[in-house]
């Protein structure tokens, strides 16, 4: 699941740094909304579903509004390995400054100190192999950022992870499976 609406998205700016991200730019009232209406649609998720969210502000907020709703048995985990990715010098610059580093993305460039596309990948593989060790058979809720989860989409796709945007951007507050079965049954919308 991609965090709801944020401060960041209503200002249209990258933050990606935890300096930044950690304790600001959580989400506006409307991203709380958009955090429960998500999550009606996904019979899969009940009260026993394990979530765990970046540490970022709003991811936490969006994952504590989807717990809240579901009335999980357990608290919500936090994990850094599925933070934003960090966008280097674009940092608190503006968001159309992300269609430079997804060309960059396709061209395997790395610039502007921007977090490689492979190391975001490897982070978060980190972070679902550490949970499926630890919670077979359950479902889990990753609450994450659109660069982190469309990077781990194209891998369970057989994607090399520099095609991310290849995928239809994740919408504020949308959920997608992970499981490569469904990731094929739902036929993910692939721009053209």
């Amino acid at each position: 699941m991609r965090h709801g609406q944020s401060m960041a998205n209503v200002k249209g700016i990258i933050v990606s740094s935890p300096e930044h991200g950690i304790d600001a730019y959580g989400l506006t009232d409307k991203g709380k909304h958009q955090a429960r209406e998500a999550i009606k649609g996904w019979p899969v998720l009940d009260a026993s579903t394990r979530i765990v969210a970046s540490d970022f502000l709003r991811t936490r907020q969006t994952a504590q509004e989807v717990r809240d709703l579901l009335q999980c048995n357990t608290a919500v985990e936090h994990s850094s390995l599925i933070r934003e990715r960090f966008f280097g010098t674009w940092e608190l610059t503006s968001d159309k400054n992300y269609g430079k580093v997804w060309a960059d993305d396709r061209n395997m460039t790395t610039r502007h100190q921007v977090e490689p596309v492979e190391q975001v990948l490897s982070r978060a593989l980190a972070c679902i192999a550490g949970l499926e060790a630890c919670h077979e058979k359950k479902s889990i809720l990753l609450v994450s950022h659109g660069d982190t989860l469309q990077i781990l989409i194209t891998h369970f796709l057989g994607w090399p992870p520099t095609r991310h945007r290849e995928v239809d951007p994740m919408t504020v507050a949308q959920i997608r499976s992970l499981n490569p079965a469904a990731l094929l049954t739902e036929r993910l919308p692939v721009k053209s």
